[in-house]
């Protein structure tokens, strides 16, 4: 198993001191999220620090912009990276979309699909210098002058890996996308009885799933040395899990489970603001289901038991401060355990 990194979204714009150190411990990537910084930007400082780590965005959010700014702009990156780019889109959710990014919204796992398809069609246009011919139901590409086109990219065009929840958004990923991103909220349960069929019926519409297509999670993980320590991280991980557990749209998950109530109960103390109280609503049964609660020596044996025929590459999921050796040790150990399988 690839095992790799993040960036928390809360941390510098500048992520090269972290990025430099990832390097130096050995992790296979690193990725940038898109909450407080543009992870673009933040990779393309990340390639000045490194020489051998991957670099990607975890994610990228495509409908804040159109499909040619993103095709370009993960060309460049390819570029400066010298073939390090591992270009992690998504969707978003339809209130950012409208609300914090005043674009269009409609259709999200089709529009996805065209999505791809038009920025392959832009980098296909950049590397044999044929005329832009893309016409879609919601995106139209058709005018590229040789002035604006970069040419071949010595690198070849980056991997493309879709994020995703629901089952039409993840069988997109498995017809049209080198990879899947499993967002950090769902379970082992929910891995194999939806996505992992979603991802099957994906790869049927292409005709086999393609070779060296990735499955990258994200799981939770609550350890600590002391209770105290375990403590806290429980804490942190129910409050990250309450905040997922109020969007509407990740909501199959907990239905899977037979917890349709929490998830209204927890959008209906989100659009409240009473954001302090919705942790007090994840049980130690939902917690378990999410999470990894266990301590150290024992955490990267869990999660192999429980996806180590899933994930082809994961990073740690731990909002909280747990100490940056704590996080080392575990990823030496899931690095030296037995390689992962495939669905």
């Amino acid at each position: 198993m690839k095992v790799d990194t993040a960036i928390p979204g809360s941390e510098s714009a500048d992520p090269r001191t972290a990025v430099e150190a990832a390097e130096r411990e050995g992790y296979d990537a690193v990725w940038m999220t898109e909450i407080r910084h543009d992870p673009l930007l933040q990779v393309a400082l990340a390639a000045t620090a490194t020489s051998s780590v991957h670099l990607g965005t975890s994610i990228a959010l495509a409908f804040a912009r159109n499909p040619m700014s993103l095709a370009v702009a993960a060309n460049d990156l390819q570029t400066i990276t010298k073939g390090r780019f591992l270009f992690g889109v998504g969707s978003q959710i339809r209130a950012h979309i409208t609300h914090r990014f005043a674009m269009p919204w409609s259709h999200p796992a089709p529009r996805m699909r065209e999505y791809l398809a038009a920025m392959h069609a832009i980098w296909d246009a950049f590397e044999h210098g044929t005329r832009l011919s893309f016409r879609g139901d919601f995106y139209s590409h058709t005018l590229l002058p040789p002035f604006f086109n970069p040419g071949p990219n010595p690198w070849g065009r980056p991997p493309v890996y879709l994020a995703g929840v629901g089952e039409k958004m993840t069988e997109v990923a498995g017809e049209a996308a080198d990879g899947f991103f499993v967002h950090a909220f769902t379970t082992e349960r929910y891995l194999r009885e939806v996505t992992v069929p979603a991802l099957e019926r994906g790869f049927a519409r292409r005709g086999a799933r393609p070779e060296g297509f990735e499955i990258s999670g994200m799981p939770f993980v609550a350890t600590g040395r002391t209770e105290e320590e375990l403590a806290a991280a429980c804490e942190g991980v129910r409050a990250q899990i309450a905040f997922y557990g109020s969007t509407p749209a990740y909501r199959p998950v907990l239905e899977l489970h037979g917890w349709p109530g929490l998830g209204e109960e927890l959008h209906t103390l989100s659009v409240q603001n009473r954001w302090a109280e919705m942790s007090g609503l994840i049980d130690d049964d939902v917690l378990g289901a999410f999470a990894v609660v266990a301590e150290p020596d024992d955490v990267a044996a869990e999660l192999t038991s429980r996806f180590g025929d899933l994930f082809t590459r994961a990073s740690l999921y731990a909002p909280y401060d747990a100490g940056t050796e704590v996080h080392r040790r575990i990823a030496a150990e899931l690095r030296g355990a037995t390689a992962l399988g495939r669905p």
